[in-house]
């Protein structure tokens, strides 16, 4: 989506909103590190964020590379800086069409500095001179596909008057030549930068002005930033920070009330501007502090249009359903279905498509490098000690699974409870979802999509049953599963299916069709229904699912009795999912393997359960 149609939208919702700058790390632990960080920060809700671009070069390359990552997996709508620096046409033809493929829909065209080394700009042989050329090129070849946004300066207020009117007209000759919204650098004068965006608008530029904001992060930091960029700083900052120059968490405190001061006059003023971005420097603390301080609280629309992270790519941004399988491995997700040709679609339709669940192509890996997973998972010898593990992370006292590239999601706090329980029974739990019934599409745990809307939720706890135990989704051993399904088959609101690892299904579902698990209820707008089970979706999951048991395994030494223990569990494994079609019952999923389970203890033990619990 065009940043230039979200500030419209939220202009008509009159709604403040804000968004963030990063720019691409120089090491490869870092470029992981930051996307983790970007990850976390899309709760904070912004409607977008920005990638710089340096001067050609591998940290172009990595623009490119975090532009397709934070469209197509993060699901952040993303605008892409381009610069003239050490750029010929042929690069930047590179850098477009690689945006488009990606499906940025947003460029910041900048003349950019002096390339490292040099105190003068100047142009490579085929390149572009101004950035008004580079404005140019990007119409002529894109129509209107992108949004441009171009570099505002607030301190040429402060030039002479004829070099600041001579500003003023360059600036006017680009939003002419087809500028979509400015950006502003940063600034700590606000009494300067509204002077400026009155001159602005006088010069009859009416295009949106987005005001950069950048944190104050530590003493040296700011003198730093602000040196380089010769920003004007008023006296009161001085005056207020310098005494705790040495202390940064009170620097950092005070900075951020006088910019969150600065920021409640911007979009007081009668200016026009509701909307701010946040000059992050790659730092979490700082924004979010701001967030905080000025109350602007994310709303749920911004971070889940949907209940499954969007990917915003061209050919997947219509994609309104997915499977509930991978709901914790995206990355996989999409890797694996880019090239199935009947799916995903619009509607979830007939799956049966000749490339749907191909793995070899794909291959199969967990996200954690062996140390980081030895640190979370030890050394397990007994299933009580993987059955402890699924049961941390229920309660979110683990970070990661191998098949959950993340920690669970808030809503699994609703029945975490009952969660931990089924694990201390022997089903071992890593994917479920409460049911929910008509809950408001604001609420901060289930919530999801348009304002003043309701969503629904079937029950469900997609599993792995396990012999003697404990995997994905959900764990139990052959014994117990065949106690389990004898309750199962008593109620009839629940479906389920069962998969060995050599792809044997069984179920007591007579559709062949998708059985919808979540659906909303919107203000004009027909019922969505995103997540759903169905049977050739969950055999394509399936060996995905054995395959990262096996890869835990491989983790630990040949001959160790961690490699044996959880080799041997993928080895007798059953693969399981459970629905509970009565979306009213909130508890009802759970009676049946609370019961199986006190049997089946029952019967270990050699004793009879009271009244069959």
């Amino acid at each position: 989506m065009k940043i230039s149609q979200k500030i419209e939208q939220s202009a008509k919702d009159d709604k403040i909103w804000w968004s963030f700058e990063y720019f691409p790390p120089r090491t490869a632990q870092g470029l992981q590190n930051l996307l983790d960080r970007i990850e976390r920060m899309r709760a904070l809700g912004p409607e977008f964020i920005d990638i710089t671009w340096n001067a050609g070069g591998r940290t172009s390359d990595l623009t490119s590379e975090m532009v397709k990552t934070c469209q197509g997996l993060i699901g952040l709508e993303t605008c892409m800086h381009l610069t003239c620096t050490n750029m010929p046409k042929e690069k930047v033809d590179i850098a477009l069409r690689e945006a488009k493929q990606h499906g940025c829909r947003n460029v910041l065209a900048l003349r950019g500095d002096p390339p490292a080394g040099k105190d003068q700009w100047e142009a490579v042989d085929g390149g572009f001179v101004y950035g008004i050329d580079l404005v140019k090129h990007i119409r002529h070849e894109y129509g209107d596909y992108f949004d441009i946004a171009v570099a505002g300066f607030p301190q040429n207020q402060l030039l002479p008057p004829t070099e600041r009117d001579l500003e003023m007209r360059y600036l006017k000759e680009k939003i002419d030549a087809g500028v979509n919204f400015i950006f502003t650098q940063m600034f700590y004068d606000v009494e300067i930068f509204i002077d400026w965006v009155k001159a602005v608008r006088a010069a009859g530029i009416t295009i949106p002005i987005v005001p950069g904001i950048a944190p104050i992060q530590t003493w040296n930091g700011f003198q730093r930033a602000t040196s380089l960029a010769k920003t004007v700083i008023p006296q009161s900052y001085l005056d207020a920070l310098e005494p705790h120059k040495n202390n940064d968490e009170q620097v950092r405190a005070i900075g951020t009330k006088l910019v969150a001061d600065m920021c409640r006059r911007i979009l007081k003023e009668d200016i026009g501007i509701r909307g701010l971005h946040f000059y992050t420097m790659n730092l979490e603390k700082g924004t979010k502090m701001l967030l905080e301080e000025l109350n602007l609280v994310p709303r749920v629309e911004t971070i889940k249009p949907l209940p499954w992270r969007q990917s915003l790519t061209p050919s997947r941004r219509q994609e309104t359903i997915r499977p509930i399988f991978w709901a914790n491995r995206t990355k996989s997700y999409i890797s694996r279905t880019e090239n199935w040709d009947e799916y995903p679609n619009g509607r979830f339709g007939d799956s049966r498509s000749p490339a749907y669940g191909e793995l070899d192509g794909y291959g199969v890996w967990i996200k954690q490098t062996k140390e980081d997973a030895i640190k979370l998972w030890g050394h397990p010898t007994t299933f009580s000690d993987v059955a402890s593990l699924f049961s941390r992370f229920c309660t979110h006292g683990l970070s990661a699974l191998p098949w959950s590239d993340q920690a669970p999601s808030t809503e699994t706090s609703i029945i975490s409870q009952q969660l931990a329980r089924m694990n201390e029974l022997g089903f071992l739990t890593i994917n479920s979802q409460p049911a929910v019934n008509g809950t408001r599409s604001d609420d901060k745990v289930v919530g999801w999509g348009p304002s003043n809307g309701y969503v629904y939720q079937k029950a469900s706890l997609y599993t792995r049953l396990m012999l003697c135990g404990a995997y994905l989704e959900f764990f139990v051993n052959p014994e117990l599963l065949a106690l389990l399904l004898k309750h199962i088959e008593r109620d009839s609101h629940i479906t389920y299916y069962v998969i060995n690892n050599q792809g044997d299904l069984r179920t007591n579902t007579h559709s062949d069709g998708p059985n919808a698990v979540t659906w909303g209820v919107f203000p004009g707008k027909e019922i969505i229904q995103p997540t759903i089970v169905e049977a050739v979706s969950f055999m394509a999951w399936k060996d995905e699912a054995f395959e990262l048991g096996q890869q835990w395994a491989k983790l630990y030494d040949p001959e160790s009795p961690s490699r044996k223990l959880i080799s041997d569990l993928m080895e007798n494994s059953l693969l399981v999912n459970v629905v509970h079609n009565d979306f009213h019952d909130s508890t009802a999923i759970f009676e049946p393997f609370f019961k199986a389970g006190a049997e089946y203890i029952a019967i270990q033990s050699n004793t009879t359960p009271a009244n069959g619990h």
